[in-house]
């Protein structure tokens, strides 16, 4: 959770290096599909930022900004992050759908590719969390349905659905996924 200013640029530095590209002007300058994930998760922690620190007046305004321009990125780019709901080191690959919901809790340095879905088992579910470890890999297609925890260093391969806990170190897929081995 970003409180200080510290941590807004720990977040933002971390970030910035898994994401940066060499050539981030070109991309820029060619309005490049990878750019816009980049700008919506830069947006995503200054909003953080924002909403968590303790405001004077004078914090209104970008306290505004953020939220809208985090608002309007959302919609551009179909992913739906929560703002408190991801650790430091988030890297979105490519532009797409994503839906994170805030019942989620994402650890560090998380990579999670387009078409994931993070959802309820029934509608009438309630409150249930999705918990999700450090140095996860979430492949495109995935569909994660509360409540869950899954350990940290786990792989989940495409189109996976996964609806039971996962343990550490480990490889997940197939509809329910299942162990598929167990990383040394």
């Amino acid at each position: 959770m970003i409180q200080t200013r510290q941590d807004l640029k720990r977040f933002l530095y971390t970030e910035d290096a898994l994401m940066r590209h060499p050539n981030m002007f070109l991309k820029w300058l060619g309005r490049s599909d990878d750019y816009l994930p980049f700008l919506l998760v830069k947006c995503l922690r200054k909003y953080e930022y924002y909403k968590n620190k303790k405001r004077n007046f004078l914090d209104i305004i970008p306290y505004a900004w953020y939220m809208w321009n985090f608002r309007r990125l959302r919609v551009k780019t179909g992913i739906m992050l929560f703002p408190n709901t991801i650790d430091e080191g988030l890297l979105l690959v490519h532009p797409g759908f994503r839906r994170i919901d805030k019942f989620a809790h994402i650890g560090k340095n998380c990579t999670i590719l387009p078409n994931v879905l993070f959802g309820l088992k029934t509608p009438e579910g309630g409150f249930q969390d999705i918990k999700i470890g450090d140095n996860c890999y979430i492949s495109t297609g995935v569909t994660i349905l509360a409540p869950v925890t899954i350990g940290n260093n786990v792989t989940i391969g495409a189109g996976a659905v996964v609806n039971k806990d996962v343990p550490d170190n480990c490889v997940v897929g197939g509809v329910p996924a299942k162990i598929l081995k167990y990383k040394e």
